[in-house]
C-alpha cells in the first residue's frame, strides 16, 4: 500500500535493475516527516537492496550506486522528482496525487486502512493462540496481571485485524499447593456469610493469614498438604470448597475484564491437566527421560549432563504435579484442539527460563511443534500506589483512575454535559495506563507515575483520547455542510503535506509491530499524529474559511480521525468522541 506508491516505484526500479518489484518493496520506505520543506515521501535504501541481491562479491560503494542509480530512473505522473541522500534515492510524489490518492484511500478502507498494504502481501492465514492475563483463583486480581492482559490484548488485535483465526486463553492459576493452604485456611479462618458478600477479599485474607500460620506452626502446613493430595486424589468434599473459591472467582475476573475492554475465547486452567498431566510424566519415563532424586522427586536433566541449571522438576515426591508438568500437558493439549501455528504466552520476564525449560522438553519429547511456541516477556512496573498505599489489587487503579479522571474533568470547564461521566473518565484513564505501559520496551521495567499518567501536555494518552474528541467534534460542528469532493489544491501548506506524509507511514509501523510485537512503534505514531494535527488545527481553521478550503481541512481532519482511532483501538483503547472542552480549545 502506501496508497500503491511503494508499488508504482518498484514498478520502475524493476525494470532498471531487471528484479521483480515484490523484491524491492520492502526496501521502499514511506520518509518519517521533517521540518524541511520538500522532502522526498519514499526512499529506497541501497544497502538494503544490495542485501537482498544474491550475487556475492565485493559490495560496491553505497553512495557511488545510490547517484547510478538515481540517474538511470525518470519522473513520471506519480515521482515528480529524484534524488539521493546517505545511501539512499529519494522520490517526491505528485502533491496533488498524494493528497487525493491518500484521503481517498484512508476513508474507502475505513478500520482496514494499512492493513491491505503490499507489506502484508501473501501473508498466510495463520491459526494464533495467545495465552494472556492468567490470574490465580482465589485471589484478588493483582496489578501484577495488568501488563500481561494489555499486552496480551494488543497482540490479539494486531493479529486479528491482520487477518489471522485467534483463540485468546485466560490460563487460570486453579491449582496447586497454595490451594492446599487456601482449603486448611478456610476451615480454620473462613466465614460463610464474609465469603458470600465479598468473596475475593475475604478469600484473600484467609491466604494470607494461614500462610503466616504455615510458617510458624508445621501441623498446618502439613494439613495444607494433605488438602491438596486429597484435591489430587479427586475427594469430593475437597473438590466442591475448590469448585466454589473457583466459580467466585471467575465471576470477578469476568467483570473486570469487561471494565478494560478485554474479552476471552477460553477459561482455561491448571485444574484441566491435573490427570493428563500425569500422561505427560508416563510418557517422559517411556522416552527414558524422568530421572528419581534422593528426595523422591522426579526431573528431567535437560543438560543431559547433570547441569543443576538445567534440571527442571516435573513431579513432587508425593506424585503431585507441578507448574511445569500442567504446562506441558497444556501445551500438547492445545495443539491436538487448536492445530495452531503459533502460540504465544505472555507473562513476566521472571518466567523467562520456566518457558525455555518447557518448549526444550516439548522438543525432546518429540513434539517438533514446539519451535511454534514463543514466549513475550514484559518488565517489572515499579511505584504503582493509590491514595491508600501499596497497590495489590488492579481494581484498586481502575477505580483511582477513574476518580482522578472525575476531578481533572471537574476542574476544567465543558462546553457539552457528558451522557456518562464515569465511562468517560475511566476510558480516558484507560487509554493514560495503556500508553505509558507501551511507550517503551515491553522487557523494560518502568516507574510507574500518576502525574505523568494523567497530564493532559505531551505524549500521554490523555493527550491522545482529547485529540480523538476534539476531531470529532469538528466533524460534528461542519461535517454536514461540505459536499464528499474536495479540492486538492487546497491542502498545498507544510502543515497538511505533513500530514499526509504521516498518513502514508501507517502501514510501515503496523508492519513492525507485527514483526517483533511491540507496541511503541504504534504509540510514538500516533503521538506525533496527534501533535500534526494540533498544529494544523491551529493554523488551518475551518470556521470563517472559505467554503472551499474548510471542506478540504474537514477531509483532512476526518482522515487524521479515522487512523487514530483505528491505531487507539489495536493498542486496546476505547476512543471517546466528548471530552473535557472539545468543543472549543485544543491541548497541545
Amino acid at each position: 500500500m502506501a496508497c500503491g506508491f511503494r508499488r508504482s516505484i518498484a514498478c520502475q526500479l524493476s525494470r532498471v535493475l531487471d528484479l521483480p518489484p515484490e523484491n524491492l518493496i520492502k526496501s521502499i520506505s514511506a520518509v518519517p516527516i521533517s521540518r524541511k520543506e520538500g522532502v522526498a515521501d519514499f526512499q529506497l535504501s541501497v544497502d538494503s537492496l544490495l542485501g537482498n541481491n544474491e550475487n556475492s562479491g565485493p559490495r560496491p560503494d553505497i553512495q557511488v550506486q545510490a547517484t547510478q542509480l538515481a540517474e538511470k530512473l525518470k519522473c513520471d505522473t506519480v515521482v515528480t522528482e529524484i534524488s539521493t541522500g546517505q545511501g539512499t534515492v529519494n522520490f517526491k510524489i505528485n502533491r496533488e496525487l498524494l493528497t487525493k490518492t491518500v484521503l481517498k484511500q484512508v476513508i474507502e478502507d475505513g478500520s482496514k486502512y494499512g492493513l491491505k498494504s503490499e507489506l502484508f502481501s501473501g501473508l498466510p492465514q495463520k491459526k494464533i493462540v495467545v495465552e494472556f492475563s492468567s490470574p490465580n483463583v482465589a485471589k484478588k486480581f493483582h496489578v501484577g496481571h495488568l501488563r500481561s492482559t494489555i499486552i496480551g490484548n494488543f497482540i490479539a488485535n494486531l493479529k486479528e485485524a491482520l487477518g489471522h483465526h485467534v483463540t485468546r486463553i485466560n490460563y487460570l492459576g486453579d491449582w496447586g499447593m497454595q490451594f492446599g493452604l487456601l482449603g486448611t485456611g478456610f476451615q480454620l479462618f473462613g466465614y460463610e456469610e464474609k465469603l458470600q458478600s465479598n468473596p475475593l477479599q475475604h478469600l484473600f485474607e484467609v491466604y494470607v493469614q494461614v500462610n503466616k500460620e504455615a510458617a510458624e506452626d508445621k501441623s498446618v502446613a502439613k494439613s495444607a498438604h494433605e488438602f491438596f493430595q486429597r484435591l489430587e486424589l479427586g475427594d469430593m468434599q475437597a473438590l466442591a470448597l475448590w469448585q466454589k473459591f473457583r466459580n467466585l472467582s471467575v465471576e470477578e475476573y469476568i467483570r473486570i475484564y469487561k471494565r478494560l475492554g478485554v474479552h476471552f475465547d477460553e477459561y482455561s486452567g491448571e485444574s484441566f491437566y491435573r490427570e493428563k498431566s500425569q500422561e505427560v510424566l508416563k510418557l517422559l519415563d517411556s522416552k527414558g527421560l524422568l530421572q528419581k532424586t534422593m528426595k523422591g522427586t522426579a526431573v528431567v536433566d535437560l543438560s543431559g549432563n547433570g547441569d543443576p541449571s538445567s534440571i527442571c522438576t516435573v513431579m513432587r515426591s508425593d506424585g503431585t504435579s507441578l507448574y511445569a508438568t500442567r504446562d506441558l500437558a497444556a501445551a500438547i493439549d492445545r495443539m491436538d484442539k487448536y492445530n495452531f501455528d503459533s502460540m504465544i504466552y505472555v507473562t513476566d520476564k521472571g518466567q523467562k527460563k520456566h518457558f525455555q525449560q518447557v518448549f526444550q522438553m516439548l522438543q525432546i519429547m518429540g513434539y517438533d511443534w514446539a519451535k511454534r511456541c514463543q514466549h513475550v516477556p514484559f518488565g517489572v512496573v515499579q511505584g504503582m500506589k493509590t491514595r491508600r498505599g501499596d497497590v495489590t489489587f488492579l481494581e484498586d487503579v481502575l477505580n483511582e483512575i477513574r476518580l482522578r479522571m472525575l476531578q481533572n474533568m471537574a476542574s476544567i470547564k465543558t462546553t457539552k454535559e457528558l451522557e456518562n461521566p464515569q465511562e468517560t473518565a475511566e476510558r480516558v484513564g484507560l487509554a493514560a495506563l495503556i500508553i505509558q505501559d507501551f511507550r517503551g520496551l515491553l522487557s523494560a521495567d518502568y516507574q510507574f507515575s500518576w502525574d505523568r499518567v494523567f497530564q493532559s501536555r505531551g505524549d500521554t494518552g490523555v493527550f491522545l483520547q482529547y485529540t480523538h474528541a476534539r476531531l470529532h467534534s469538528l466533524e460534528e460542528a461542519f461535517g454536514c455542510g461540505y459536499l464528499n469532493d474536495f479540492n486538492t489544491a487546497c491542502l498545498q501548506e507544510p502543515q497538511s503535506v505533513s500530514i499526509l506524509q504521516h498518513l502514508l507511514r501507517f502501514d510501515e509501523v503496523l508492519y513492525k509491530s507485527s514483526q517483533d510485537l511491540q507496541p511503541r512503534h504504534i504509540v510514538s505514531y500516533l503521538l506525533t499524529l496527534s501533535h500534526l494535527a494540533a498544529v494544523a488545527h491551529r493554523t488551518l481553521p475551518i470556521k470563517q474559511s472559505p467554503p472551499e478550503a474548510a471542506g478540504a481541512r474537514l477531509h483532512l481532519f476526518k482522515a487524521v480521525r479515522s487512523v487514530l482511532a483505528n491505531g487507539m483501538k489495536l493498542l486496546g483503547i476505547t476512543p471517546v468522541t466528548y471530552y473535557m472542552n472539545s468543543g472549543t480549545g485544543y491541548i497541545e
